[in-house]
């Protein structure tokens, strides 16, 4: 006979904690149904056996991967940081793992041929999709795992949507800008086709709308990228018009902190010379210098409720949500009185 102890078992965490089997399971697998002293008990009875979950024998109990997907634009993108940070913590309250794929990551390659192997209950337990432009025929197949939408939304999929308020945040930008006297400002949008551009553009036209201002011709917008180098790139369109603007309204952090750069670098002050606003809130606005006025997405706590509408799903409840989350203006020096008034 060997001399190795046996491992814990479930019974034992029951035993020691006073609770039967299926209360020490239902305190492991969905804590929030039990009582707070049980939870306690069971968790300190964890502790002291030192007993592990098996989670794939779990999982294959429940026929489940254990994981869930989540598809985003561009990794790279650092606005995305804190709304997979918020997806994980949910996720592995629940012991889930998260997969992270990059959809623009295979460019050469049609969109079924990379991703259509994990769009199946075989390969991830859910799907958060965070790229707004996908066609909406990847996730019409049968056996495709249940869906929620964030940050975007992809026109024709019929899936919960989580957003920041979008318009409200265009809003407050043009509001922000027009109290500190700005007429003449630039709008960089996002991508043709962004459901973020279109709702930030409608928001920002009507704040301009209620300054009493008219609606500006196509010289004052551009569309971009989203990216840091297109920001860059747009101040030498800028420093080249004849009737330069005094304020640029960015549609995102990165081509606002761009933008900056490439003014600066050519011997312009922000924001006596011109006055940049940006929008997300990511990290780096508040380090940058000057500092970025930006409108702030609460990021992670869009990403746990993303997580909270799929596990809904997941566990069979029909969800239908569409949420909007709130957005606030971050003021900082990258932004001043216009200096023509």
């Amino acid at each position: 006979m060997s001399d190795q102890p046996r491992p814990p078992r479930i019974h034992d965490v029951a035993k020691l904690a006073g609770v039967s089997v299926a209360t020490v399971s239902r305190a492991i697998s969905n804590p929030a149904i039990v009582s707070e002293a049980t939870r306690q008990a069971v968790e300190a009875a964890i502790a002291e056996t030192g007993y592990t979950l098996n989670f794939t024998a779990r999982n294959l109990r429940q026929q489940q991967v254990g994981g869930v997907l989540a598809l985003v634009p561009n990794l790279a993108n650092p606005f995305f940081s804190q709304i997979l940070s918020g997806i994980s913590e949910v996720l592995r309250s629940h012991h889930l793992s998260l997969l992270v794929m990059d959809t623009t990551a295979v460019p050469d390659q049609p969109a079924m041929t990379v991703l259509g192997p994990y769009l199946t209950r075989s390969r991830s337990d859910g799907v958060i999709v965070l790229d707004g432009q996908m066609d909406p025929h990847l996730f019409a197949r049968a056996g495709c795992p249940p869906l929620v939408q964030a940050c975007e939304w992809i026109e024709g999929l019929s899936a919960p949507r989580v957003l920041a308020d979008n318009v409200e945040g265009g809003r407050l930008a043009a509001r922000h800008l027009t109290d500190l006297g700005h007429r003449r400002i630039l709008h960089l949008t996002g991508p043709e086709g962004s459901s973020l551009t279109t709702s930030r553009r409608e928001g920002f036209l009507r704040g301009l709308a209620q300054a009493g201002l008219p609606a500006p011709d196509d010289s004052h917008r551009m569309t971009g990228d989203f990216t840091a180098r297109f920001g860059q790139q747009v101040a030498a369109h800028l420093l080249a018009m004849p009737d330069r603007p005094s304020a640029v309204f960015c549609d995102n952090d990165e081509m606002a902190i761009g933008l900056m750069h490439g003014l600066i670098a050519a011997g312009l002050s922000v924001p006596r010379d011109i006055s940049v606003m940006g929008f997300d809130n990511i990290e780096m606005a508040a380090y940058c210098s000057p500092g970025l006025t930006t409108i702030r997405q609460h990021r992670a706590r869009l990403g746990r409720r993303a997580a909270e509408l799929l596990l809904a799903q997941m566990k069979g409840q029909t969800v239908t949500d569409h949420v909007t989350l709130g957005v606030d203006l971050v003021v900082r020096g990258s932004t001043g009185p216009c200096a023509e008034t």
